[in-house]
């Protein structure tokens, strides 16, 4: 008899690869747990449920991806520190992805603490761990006892460049050429989550991959129902919390009026939430007054009941009459103002507004010995573009003792990075390390968004050569509680979002798509909505982008006088050895007598950088001496040379300070030469022509032969 007597292991393909789900074995004090292996990639996932609910007004869900080295066989890098710490960025996000596939399928109105504990066992760097874990965390919680209306799959998917089909649960490789890297969370019959870094893809393309993500998932959610048959616990039953109905009409026939003018006369956030606030509190002290309610049943309900109130006022005047705040249209962008390069002293800058969203993005650019280091499970590897998001209290007229990067920000600064990202030049075209910061000075509706135009106007004011520029927008939706009809909205700002279904953000260029990132407070939504958002998407976009170029039209022709300067230099792998010298003598000579940051990729691509504002003339000697250390002549090519000695047998002659080798005085001229030194002396210039390198490496030339 096995000694886990539960113990059971499912198998499934997806995409020619086997995952197997192995339960009964690992954690199994909690309400879930499973473990999902695809070949050597091993992730477990737990879920835990508080025995008791909280008094708070929002669902406590907690997903943590807990990152061990050890899976891939590392140890941590530090020399003071080998224990894991905080995760990453990227773990971070992952965590982020999956909390928000799950969330809008637990009850509105529960309040017990789940905490979702994602750790990787182990990892082939082929077989994504994330897409184990998100699909490990869907069937976890599906044969739980904990209330939750999945399963939902998770699927990756990718364009291949060759073919141009679609490709699921592409490989950690695969992805880094690929122009689509979508991941797509479905339920059978929907989708729930979206996000997406693209190559400039187009609206069709976008939409055929999220269709095709969805009807592979639908079969993986048909897999989880079957375990769940099988092995699930009986979910723990939760009422529904039923508001005051009774209240509810006396706030309505007090308030409704009052609300709608609000809602749809005063443009200001503050200034709409204060009227909202003295119309509220003018009801509750009527109410009061009236003799109907105790004191306890208003204290306890009233607010909750007119937030009901207000937010049924918008809905309606959306759907029914397509009016939204302050009398926009479904379709109309706020009024937009840029400026760019306020401060003297930054690299670029750039301030980018819309409505009372306000965002001001900094450039700073650096050599590439600054380029940021990420180490993970996948290895390590060295960024040199990268953006900071910063959300500070004030941004929304608030005190806060929390004023440290949370993971909101890291989110939000990872969509505007990666939106940005395809437009970027290569380190061979911009040697420069680049870090964009962006602040929120105000917030009012999608200020990652706002971030990602601000962060593309920097850019050009900064004078970095980006391909083309990027702006992006935040969709909104409603739809009516039967499902009959649905409004897309363009922009959406407070309210909007706190009472709509869906936030859905696009970024993209003139020639396609660079970022998808969407939510949802629905169970699913149909892809004919996608259809509807991409489309109105597109020309608020377009729209939005006419702006910032009224205010940067190009890119600037020149870079900041303070920023450092930079040339780079592309030398043969083989001859780094040349320009770095024994023990590193040659270089380090080199950096000592310019004053300049000399850096060698292994690819050979050199980058030669000023510390300071610098001089260009001393960066542009230092780049000719390193084109002469690793200079690699050819046979058959003509040089131009200067005679170093004279022999009977022929001349020494020197194509650069340390490439030379000798002319045979039968290739000196066309006719027979009797002394050398009548013809040539030392100090002369003549052209030669390559014409042998022997086997010791020797260089023969030829002067006669030379064109």
């Amino acid at each position: 008899m096995s000694y886990y007597s539960n113990h059971k292991i499912y198998t499934l393909e997806i995409a020619g690869k086997e995952y197997m789900f192995d339960f009964g074995k690992y954690a199994t004090l909690s309400n879930g747990s499973c473990v999902v292996t695809c070949g050597g990639t091993s992730v477990l996932v737990t879920v835990v449920m508080s025995q008791t609910e909280r008094d708070i007004d929002y669902f406590p869900l907690m997903v943590n991806y807990q990152e061990k080295l050890y899976a891939s066989g590392m140890i941590k890098s530090s020399r003071f520190v080998k224990r894991e710490t905080r995760s990453s960025d990227d773990k971070i996000l992952i965590s982020r992805v999956i909390d928000r596939s799950i969330r809008p399928l637990f009850p509105k109105h529960l309040r017990n603490d789940v905490q979702v504990m994602l750790t990787t066992l182990s990892y082939d760097r082929e077989n994504e761990h994330d897409i184990c874990a998100a699909l490990g965390a869907s069937v976890a919680l599906h044969v739980s006892n904990v209330p939750w209306g999945g399963p939902i799959a998770m699927l990756r998917v990718g364009i291949d460049k060759q073919t141009g089909n679609f490709v699921l649960n592409p490989t950690f490789e695969e992805r880094k050429v690929q122009d689509l890297d979508l991941i797509v969370s479905s339920t059978q019959d929907g989708v729930v989550m979206i996000e997406a870094g693209a190559n400039e893809v187009s609206e069709e393309t976008m939409l055929s991959a999220i269709e095709f993500g969805q009807k592979e998932g639908a079969k993986i959610c048909q897999f989880f129902e079957d375990i769940r048959s099988e092995r699930g616990q009986e979910k723990m039953f939760l009422e529904d919390v039923q508001h005051d109905t009774e209240l509810e009409e006396f706030i309505r026939q007090e308030c409704s009026d009052a609300y709608k003018n609000a809602l749809l006369t005063i443009p200001g956030k503050l200034q709409r939430v204060a009227e909202k606030t003295a119309i509220t509190e003018n009801a509750k002290e009527k109410a009061l007054q009236s003799g109907k309610f105790d004191e306890d049943r208003i204290e306890e309900q009233f607010q909750i009941v007119a937030d009901l109130v207000w937010k049924n006022i918008l809905r309606t005047a959306i759907l029914q009459d397509e009016n939204r705040i302050a009398g926009r249209k479904l379709d109309e962008v706020r009024p937009i103002h840029g400026e760019k390069n306020m401060f003297e002293r930054t690299h670029g800058s750039a301030l980018f507004q819309r409505g009372e969203t306000q965002c001001v993005s900094i450039v700073t650019l650096a050599s590439p010995s600054q380029g940021l280091v990420v180490e993970g499970i996948e290895g390590e590897e060295v960024r040199h573009y990268f953006h900071h998001y910063n959300f500070p209290p004030f941004s929304v007229a608030s005190c806060s003792h929390r004023l440290m990067t949370g993971n909101r920000e890291i989110g939000h600064g990872a969509l505007a990075e990666r939106a940005l990202r395809p437009v970027i030049p290569s380190q061979e075209e911009f040697g420069y390390t680049i870090r964009v910061v962006s602040e929120i000075l105000m917030s009012n509706g999608s200020s990652s968004m706002a971030a990602t135009c601000g962060s593309t106007m920097a850019l050009m004011a900064a004078g970095v050569p980006i391909k083309r520029p990027v702006s992006g927008i935040a969709m909104g939706l409603v739809t009516a509680e039967d499902g009959s009809c649905y409004k897309v909205l363009s922009d959406i700002q407070d309210d909007e979002d706190f009472v709509g279904d869906m936030d859905f953000k696009v970024t993209g260029t003139t020639k396609g798509i660079t970022a998808i990132q969407m939510d949802i407070k629905l169970k699913k939504i149909d892809l004919e909505v996608f259809k509807q958002a991409l489309s109105q998407a597109k020309k608020g976009r377009e729209h939005i982008l006419n702006e910032m170029l009224k205010v940067v039209p190009t890119v600037e022709d020149h870079l900041s006088h303070y920023a450092p300067k930079i040339l780079t230099v592309q030398i043969s792998p083989d001859l780094i050895g040349k320009v770095i010298g024994r023990g590193g003598e040659i270089i380090q000579k080199l950096t000592e007598d310019s004053g300049c940051e000399i850096n060698i990729s292994e690819d050979g691509l050199v980058t030669v950088a000023s510390v300071g504002e610098g001089n260009i003339k001393v960066l542009e000697k230092t780049v000719e001496i390193i084109k002469m250390l690793a200079f690699e002549p050819k046979v058959g090519e003509t040089y131009t040379a200067k005679v170093a000695r004279v022999e009977s047998y022929g001349v020494f002659v020197d194509i650069t300070s340390t490439v030379g080798g000798l002319v045979h005085v039968s290739k000196v001229a066309d006719t027979r030469v009797e002394n050398v030194s009548d013809i040539l002396s030392v100090g002369d210039s003549v052209r030669v022509k390559l014409i042998d390198i022997d086997d010791k490496g020797r260089l023969n030339f030829s002067i006669k032969d030379a064109d």
